[in-house]
């Protein structure tokens, strides 16, 4: 665990902190390897490269996708959720889209691991 993130979250509002947990540790789960990080003040993850982050609004918890191919690629799967082209925002008192989120992490895994073995040539 990151002291780093640890801290984030510690200083949102109490109505969002168990959101974030619940979407760190969502994430932790697929990417059990991952490395967490705060990067452009944000928590984010890293597998190979900057894999995808979190954080916070006023009133919602974030996820951000680090990838606009990805987010134009699923863009129909995203288009009913709140955020924007490469942010999604989640209203802390309605269930996650766990689902959902598994499919942007596990294809954000293979970008990365894409593009790690491409620079390995």
């Amino acid at each position: 665990m990151s002291n780093e993130v640890d801290a984030f979250i510690a200083k949102q509002s109490s109505f969002l902190r168990p959101k974030l947990e619940e979407l760190r540790q969502l994430i932790k789960s697929l990417v059990p390897d991952a490395e967490e990080l705060v990067s452009y003040q944000v928590p984010c993850f890293k597998y190979h490269y900057l894999l995808v982050g979190f954080g916070v609004t006023k009133n919602s918890v974030s996820l951000y996708l680090m990838s606009r191919a990805l987010a134009i690629k699923m863009k129909n799967e995203l288009e009913s959720l709140d955020g924007t082209v490469t942010t999604l925002h989640f209203a802390p008192d309605k269930p996650l889209p766990k689902t959902l989120i598994k499919k942007i992490v596990k294809a954000r895994m293979q970008e990365n691991e894409a593009r790690a073995s491409r620079r390995k040539k």
